[in-house]
């Protein structure tokens, strides 16, 4: 889990966070998002990768402002790797911290969380044309 946070934050940190607030994993060699180049409209994770990216380099506000949920997920995951670090030099087992998390609450949290922040960018996002 460390690993996996380590290289995450490496790889956020190698790409350059896109002006547009979106299309950050075009520099990972993906497509652009399909539903902005059909729609004009972001899909519901447009601007996580953006955020992240935001995000590592310390400009909380900024990742907020392009993709709530992203920089939630991004201090989320933050957080965990902490937790898994702290479980690794005491010699405690990581998965009985994640057993004790209310798993059906997060997922509710996380769920209403990604609609509302869809809801934001969906309302901010600039008129793309079709």
């Amino acid at each position: 889990v460390v690993l996996s946070a380590v290289l995450f934050v490496v790889f956020l940190f190698l790409v350059k966070p896109d002006p547009r607030g979106h299309g950050t994993h075009e520099q990972f060699g993906m497509q652009k998002c399909g539903w902005v180049v059909h729609y004009g409209k972001p899909c519901p994770t447009c601007g996580v990768t953006t955020s992240g990216a935001l995000l590592v380099r310390g400009r909380l506000f900024a990742s907020f402002a392009t993709q709530p949920f992203g920089a939630v997920l991004g201090l989320a995951g933050l957080s965990l790797a902490g937790v898994a670090l702290w479980c690794l030099v005491r010699g405690r087992a990581f998965v009985d911290f994640l057993l004790r998390l209310p798993a059906m609450q997060i997922l509710a949290w996380g769920l209403a969380l990604l609609l509302g922040a869809w809801g934001y960018i969906y309302w901010t996002f600039p008129t793309i044309p079709t």
